[in-house]
C-alpha cells in the first residue's frame, strides 16, 4: 500500500530532492511551501505522515504542527519536523507541540527515508499490506476475519472497525471523542458512553479462553491496545 506524505518545505531545492527520494521509495508526495495551504491539504486528503519544516511561509511549522494535532482528521498522524535549529530547547518545543520526531539540517535524505519508514512501521502497520497483527491477534482486512492464537473470533461490524483502528495504532491512547471520529465518523451524534459499550463488547469478543485483556483503559484519557509486554 502506497504511503501518502505531505511535505511542507519552502526550500525549493530541498523539497525537490526529498520528493525524488521518497517517490523512488513509492511514496505519494504532496508538497507545499505554505503553512496555511498545508492545513487545507491535510484536511482534504489525510496523509499518512507529515514532513514539516520549522520555518515555512505563512504559519510557522510549530503552529502548523499544533493545529494538525487539534484537527480530528490529523490528530494521530505522525509528524516529523525538519529544522536548522539544533538547540535542545528548540527540539523540546517541537516535541511538546506534538511532533513525533525531529531531524536537524543538514541531514542525509537516505537516513530521513529510513526514519520515516521506521515511524510508519511502528504507528501504521496497515501500510504494510492487508494483514494487521499485534501480539497474538491477526486481522484480514479484506476477508473481514479476526483470529487470536489461531482461533477465529466473532466480532460485530463496529467492534471490527474499533479493533482495526487499534491495530493500526498499537500503543496509542485514544480518547472517546477520537474513537467516535475514527470509527463512527465526523459529526456523529452518538453519545460518548456508546464507545464504552462497544469497548466492552470488543473485550468480550477478543478475550477468549482466559487470554490477557489487551485493551487498556487509561484513566481520564481513553483506551489503548497494549499487550503489557
Amino acid at each position: 500500500m502506497q504511503a501518502r506524505m505531505l511535505l511542507v518545505e519552502d526550500d525549493a531545492a530541498l523539497a525537490e530532492l526529498l520528493t525524488y527520494h521518497f517517490k523512488r521509495e513509492e511514496f505519494a508526495v504532496t508538497h507545499t511551501s505554505d503553512g496555511e495551504e498545508a492545513l487545507l491539504l491535510a484536511k482534504e486528503a489525510t496523509p499518512d505522515i507529515v514532513l514539516l519544516d520549522w520555518m515555512v511561509e505563512g504559519l510557522s511549522g510549530l503552529e502548523v504542527c499544533r493545529r494538525l494535532r487539534r484537527m480530528p482528521e490529523t490528530a494521530n498522524i505522525p509528524i516529523i519536523m525538519l529544522t536548522a535549529r539544533g538547540e535542545e530547547e528548540d527540539r523540546v518545543r517541537g516535541l511538546e507541540t506534538g511532533a513525533d520526531d525531529y531531524v536537524t539540517k543538514p541531514f542525509s535524505p537516505r537516513e530521513l527515508v529510513a526514519r520515516v519508514q521506521a515511524v510508519l512501521r511502528r504507528v501504521r502497520p496497515a501500510l504494510a499490506g492487508e494483514q494487521l497483527s499485534y501480539a497474538d491477534i491477526e486481522m484480514d482486512t479484506v476477508g473481514h476475519k479476526v483470529k487470536r492464537g489461531g482461533k477465529t473470533l466473532q466480532l460485530g461490524p463496529t467492534e471490527f472497525r474499533l479493533l482495526k483502528h487499534f491495530l493500526e495504532h498499537p500503543g496509542w491512547v485514544f480518547s472517546r471523542e477520537r474513537l467516535l471520529d475514527a470509527v463512527w465518523g465526523h459529526g456523529s451524534d452518538i453519545e460518548l458512553r456508546t464507545v464504552d459499550v462497544h469497548i466492552r463488547r470488543l473485550r468480550k469478543g477478543i478475550n477468549i479462553d482466559g487470554t490477557r485483556d489487551i485493551i487498556r483503559t487509561v484513566r481520564s484519557a481513553g483506551y489503548a491496545l497494549d499487550s503489557g509486554d
